[in-house]
């Protein structure tokens, strides 16, 4: 059975929790590869609701294994707070069921400051980030002065690490007129925390290995969305690490061979949260209302979402970029309430029409959607399990969105309950 990659293929907040946490049934390891507790997935599970930012969501089944890749930046300190909530909802955590790479970066109360420093900072533009030090953890780990877990396991080295890295945010802390960062104190700080943290510490890329030559089945977990992504995303308006599909292979110490299947989440309208282009926005009472029945509101940091059309040509665009081989699609029955409804097949930029994305941010911020109209279906499709059920103005809007992006729809996700839950394709099985 093949291992099945996990990517949003918008601007993030498609439901991928929902869908790991789904596909994990089938699984044996589930692995983030990459970002931060800016992400939030939220499972619902026999009535509780899991609100996970950097355990994998197969951490809350039993007899699984959850890796955290050396491709997320970790708080130290979130993480462990997590897993005291999730504990408290009756999830059991240890090191037999979470493994962290060591060679995983952290991410320091430092940079947490520097997140809040540069976006409160006037006369710049804003990004619109989460202020949770993501960024600048990134940079960090590209410049070569990060402080990795493994780091947290011999004083003497953690100390040599944190002069380098004090000499870099001291002189820009200076520079701003910020307080300095006192080291005694920060390594006070990591030392308390560290040995809670360093009994997850394994060498994930020879785990990994191990559960590849035992057929173990390996489901990789991507945060955020294709239009996030660093490089492929609405730049500068993006996060600070790859979020496409080929971001596992080396997010966990992979080859690209381990990732096979790679499986799209796609929403059935679009949101984004933050700063940044958003061709098909609506900015009035229609967006409210998608937004107010899908509950867009941020796991994380509780933002109000901005909501829109669906926009197939980002999405078609995503799907290439990634390789997707499947798409799961949610939130369907959002959308029940409308009586028409909009799909984006083209802009106009400059008075030319053109069929994808731009990668100028002056272009992007120009494009006008050319849109298809849908009737909509005005029925409950809540809690419907298979594809028959569905009205015939679902299943219509369902396959044009099919046939726009040349990927097959291997799911259908209609509500935020696990077992709600259409299946069409089966992501294991082997074509």
């Amino acid at each position: 059975m093949p291992n099945v990659t996990v990517v949003g293929a918008q601007w993030g907040d498609e439901g991928k929790g929902k869908i790991v946490d789904w596909l994990s049934e089938k699984a044996d390891i589930i692995v983030r590869f990459q970002g931060g507790h800016n992400a939030g997935h939220t499972l619902v599970v026999k009535g509780v609701t899991y609100k996970l930012k950097l355990l994998p969501s197969g951490i809350v089944r039993k007899n699984k294994i959850s890796i955290i890749g050396n491709g997320v930046v970790i708080d130290p300190w979130a993480l462990l707070e997590e897993i005291k909530q999730i504990e408290k909802l009756g999830i059991k955590i240890t090191k037999k069921n979470l493994y962290i790479a060591e060679n995983a970066n952290l991410i320091l109360p430092l940079h947490r400051e520097l997140d809040g420093i540069r976006e409160d900072i006037k006369n710049t533009d804003k990004i619109g980030t989460t202020r949770r030090g993501i960024g600048p953890a990134y940079e960090d780990k590209i410049g070569r002065r990060g402080v990795r877990l493994m780091d947290l396991a011999n004083k003497k080295n953690l100390s040599k690490k944190i002069d380098m890295i004090l000499f870099h945010h001291n002189s820009i802390r200076k520079g701003l007129k910020k307080k300095l960062i006192n080291k005694k104190k920060l390594i006070n700080d990591l030392n308390k925390i560290s040995s809670k943290i360093l009994i997850y510490s394994k060498p994930v890329w020879k785990k990994i290995n191990e559960f590849k030559k035992k057929k173990k089945i390996i489901v990789f977990e991507g945060a955020q969305g294709m239009l996030l992504d660093i490089d492929h995303g609405t730049y500068p308006y993006v996060t600070s690490s790859n979020t496409v599909a080929g971001a596992a292979s080396a997010g966990a110490g992979c080859g690209p061979d381990t990732i096979n299947y790679i499986l799209s989440i796609v929403k059935a309208y679009t949101t984004r949260v933050g700063e940044g282009p958003f061709p098909t926005e609506l900015k009035n009472k229609i967006g409210n209302q998608i937004g107010l029945k899908g509950k867009e509101f941020g796991t994380v940091t509780n933002r109000k979402r901005r909501c829109g059309w669906f926009d197939a040509v980002l999405v078609k665009q995503s799907c290439t970029i990634s390789g997707t081989k499947g798409i799961a699609l949610t939130k369907i029955d959002v959308l029940d309430e409308l009586k028409y409804i909009y799909v984006c097949v083209a802009y106009k930029l400059n008075g030319k029409k053109i069929d994808f994305f731009p990668s100028s941010l002056q272009d992007q911020t120009k494009v006008e959607p050319v849109y298809k109209k849908f009737n909509g279906w005005l029925k409950n499709t809540s809690g419907i399990k298979k594809w028959q059920d569905l009205p015939k103005n679902t299943q219509k809007y369902i396959k044009f969105i099919k046939s726009y992006c040349g990927v097959k729809i291997s799911s259908i996700s209609t509500s935020p309950r696990r077992e709600d839950t259409i299946l069409l394709e089966n992501p294991f099985k082997k074509n």
